[in-house]
């Protein structure tokens, strides 16, 4: 009996080394590239919020309301009353899971990312470790993540979940220092900002339902984090230890903090240059993340369309957003837009997906005088903050794999382009050119300083993005 509790003990303690060791080897660059990499080829995704705001919808007490999704931040509103009067009413009728993510698919796009919970910190899914959710303050009652998790499943695409992190306005522990000290605080409800410890929301309420989140849904794709505002770095390695320690393939971004992220995030904006390391942005199809009524500010599909292809030319992905009604349907202009570009992308989706930056990211023809971004100006800048350029102009493109390039003639009229960087003195020799989308010939000519490429006629009327493949000589 002696020795056989001895062997026990050594079997324990070996396992005991082991797992140890697992969760302190750090992980090497080729394994976490294997991790990234379904990440790193979709480049295309749908960011969806939705949540008590979206049932508000823009108005509260009879009035608009300032602040959108954030409006409980702005009007000040206790979380016990926000969470009553909207719970209450929430009851979403018309939510399809199976349309929702039918839509993203049909759209070209390959991950889902749903605001589980989000600043308000209402969960917006069955959390056994807090009564502030969905199944228990609503009539609605159900668990919509477990629906949309099996949709995403049925489609193959990635399920994903969004959680905000350094911001709880229910919880009475969560200190913020943006603009300034409890600047994004709930001190209507929890004055003492001082009194706030944020390990004990994180340990109370952050750890818990990161449990449930990773492990309610089967796989879940990545964990988007949001505002860790005064999370330490030691806070945030030991959430990154813990998703991984459930889920080891699932991906984290940047705003874990503490450096602890897979990839940058880019919000409503898109870099000036190719970035070699893994990076996203994320852009509203309206002016606003949440629904409200009042939003009359949508991007055009062409627009839409020509930020993916800049975005995917510079190495990064898309995660475009929608913001579902409070009764579970899609807005009309959503769900048009994702249709024309569901034509575009059936097109031309293979120079989207698993494409890398070639040499250069773009080009602008001579004739015209580029011109950035303006930014919003507004004092809001966590809600209306959407500081992509809306300028239509002539512009090139261009993504690779392996030995072809791909060239976006983005918003070009006229019946020829020139393309100035496949030209015979780029050194670039071409065995063959394409236009996605056509049978027929293109007739090319490769001069000294330009690629001249014909311009059919349009495949997609509602967007003026042709797609050319250019296969070049080894």
């Amino acid at each position: 009996m002696k020795y056989r509790n001895l062997a026990v003990f050594a079997v324990i303690l070996f396992l005991f080394v082991k797992a140890a060791a697992q969760t302190t080897t750090p992980e090497t660059p080729e394994a976490r590239e294997k991790r990234m990499q379904w990440w790193t080829d979709a480049r295309f995704g749908i960011f969806l919020h939705w949540g008590l705001y979206s049932e508000a919808g823009g108005d509260w007490k009879g009035k608009p309301y300032r602040g959108n999704e954030h409006f409980m931040l702005y009007e000040k509103i206790p979380w016990r009353e926000y969470g009553s009067v909207l719970g209450s009413r929430f009851d979403p009728q018309k939510f399809d899971a199976d349309a929702w993510v039918r839509m993203a698919r049909d759209a070209g796009m390959k991950y889902v990312v749903i605001t589980a919970k989000h600043h308000d910190g209402f969960a917006m899914y069955n959390s056994p470790s807090s009564d502030y959710n969905i199944v228990k303050q609503t009539p609605f009652a159900r668990d919509p993540l477990k629906d949309i998790a099996a949709a995403c499943r049925k489609y193959d695409l990635k399920f994903c979940v969004y959680y905000s992190l350094g911001r709880d306005w229910q919880d009475p522990d969560v200190p913020t220092n943006w603009p300034v000290k409890g600047g994004r605080s709930n001190t209507w409800d929890y004055p003492d900002e001082a009194a706030k410890v944020l390990s004990r929301y994180i340990e109370r309420k952050v750890k818990p339902q990161l449990r449930e989140l990773l492990t309610q849904y089967g796989d879940i794709g990545i964990v988007w984090f949001d505002t860790y505002e005064l999370v330490t770095p030691r806070q945030s390695e030991e959430l990154k230890k813990l998703v991984l320690s459930i889920q080891p393939h699932c991906i984290v971004n940047n705003r874990i903090g503490g450096g602890f992220g897979d990839y940058a995030v880019m919000e409503q904006e898109i870099g000036n240059t190719i970035r070699t390391r893994p990076w996203e942005s994320c852009i509203t199809m309206s002016g606003m993340w949440g629904y409200n009524r009042y939003d009359s500010v949508w991007k055009s599909p062409e627009l839409l369309v020509r930020q993916l292809t800049e975005i995917v030319s510079k190495g990064g992905n898309y995660l475009l957003n929608v913001g579902p009604k409070g009764d579970g349907s899609f807005p009309d202009h959503a769900i048009k837009r994702l249709s024309v570009l569901g034509k575009w992308m059936r097109i031309n989706g293979e120079a989207i997906y698993g494409t890398k930056p070639w040499k250069t990211a773009g080009e602008i023809p001579d004739t015209i005088t580029f011109t950035g971004p303006t930014a919003a100006g507004s004092s809001m800048q966590d809600v209306l903050n959407d500081a992509t350029s809306k300028r239509i102009f002539p512009e090139i493109r261009f993504t690779a794999k392996k030995d072809i390039v791909y060239i976006f003639a983005n918003s070009i009229t006229g019946k020829k382009m020139a393309v100035k960087a496949l030209g015979k003195i780029s050194g670039q020799k071409i065995s063959a050119v394409s236009l996605l989308g056509s049978g027929k010939k293109i007739k090319w000519n490769q001069k000294a300083e330009a690629l001249v490429l014909p311009l059919p006629g349009l495949k997609n009327e509602a967007v003026n993005v042709r797609v050319f493949k250019v296969v070049l000589k080894s």
